[in-house]
C-alpha cells in the first residue's frame, strides 16, 4: 500500500500564517516512511487500515504526518479526544476557535475541515463532521455525528495527503462524543483514504491493568 499525503492548502497565506505561529516549517516535497505493522500492539483491519494500541496525540512513523480527529459546527472545543490534543498542542485550539469567530477567512460550517500545523513533520486537521453537541438534558433524535460530512472532507484530506506524501493517523473518528457507529465509519475511511492508496493508522489506548 503506497502512502498519501494531506495538505491544508499550505502555500496559502493563511496556512503560512498558522505555521510561523505554531513555528513550523513543513517541507511539502518531503517523502513519507512508516513502520510495518509488525509486534503485538499493531494489526491491520480488513479495510486496509492500521490499528495501533498507542496515544493518537502521537502519531508514529517517520515522515510527514496528518492526524485527523472530528470537531462539531458550534465552535465548542472541551470534550472528547480534544482534551488530550489541547494538552500536547495548543494550537489546534487556538485555530480552531478562530475559525469558529471567522477571524481566518475560511468558512467554518459542517463539512469544512482546517489544517494546523504543530510540528516540522505534523499537520494537525479540525474536520467539522458533527452537528452541534449531544446534550444530557436534551436528548436528540439522532446523535451529533454526520457520515457525509465525515466523507466529504475525508476525500479533501485524501488530496491533501496526496500532495504532501503524508500519511494519516486518528482516533476512532466520529465514534466518541459524537455518537457515531465505527462499522459505518471505517468503511468511509477506506473508500476515501485507503483505497486510493492513502497509508491510514488508527489509534486505540491500550486497556489499563487493573490496580
Amino acid at each position: 500500500m503506497t502512502p498519501v499525503y494531506v495538505t491544508g492548502d499550505t502555500d496559502s497565506v493563511h496556512f503560512r500564517n498558522i505555521r510561523e505561529r505554531a513555528g513550523c516549517s513543513f517541507n511539502s516535497r518531503k517523502s513519507a516512511s512508516f513502520p510495518a505493522p509488525f509486534g503485538r500492539k499493531n494489526s491491520v483491519t480488513r479495510y486496509g487500515i492500521f490499528r495501533n494500541l498507542y496515544d493518537a496525540t502521537q502519531p508514529q512513523g517517520d515522515g510527514p504526518k496528518l492526524l485527523v480527529h472530528v470537531c462539531n459546527d458550534i465552535g465548542a472545543w472541551g470534550r472528547g479526544f480534544v482534551l488530550a490534543l489541547s494538552q500536547r498542542f495548543r494550537a489546534p485550539e487556538t485555530e480552531f476557535k478562530r475559525w469558529a469567530a471567522g477571524e481566518t477567512g475560511q468558512p467554518y460550517a459542517l463539512g469544512e475541515v482546517q489544517f494546523v500545523p504543530v510540528a516540522p513533520d505534523l499537520v494537525v486537521a479540525n474536520l467539522v463532521g458533527q452537528h452541534d453537541i449531544a446534550r444530557k438534558n436534551r436528548p436528540a433524535p439522532q446523535p451529533p455525528v454526520r457520515y457525509e460530512a465525515i466523507r466529504t472532507r475525508l476525500a479533501r484530506v485524501r488530496r491533501e495527503a496526496q500532495q504532501q506524501g503524508a500519511t494519516v493517523h486518528m482516533p476512532r473518528i466520529g465514534a466518541g462524543v459524537a455518537g457515531g457507529d465505527w462499522a459505518i465509519i471505517e468503511p468511509i475511511i477506506e473508500d476515501e483514504l485507503t483505497r486510493h492508496g492513502v497509508h491510514v493508522t488508527v489509534y486505540d489506548l491500550p486497556a489499563q491493568d487493573p490496580q
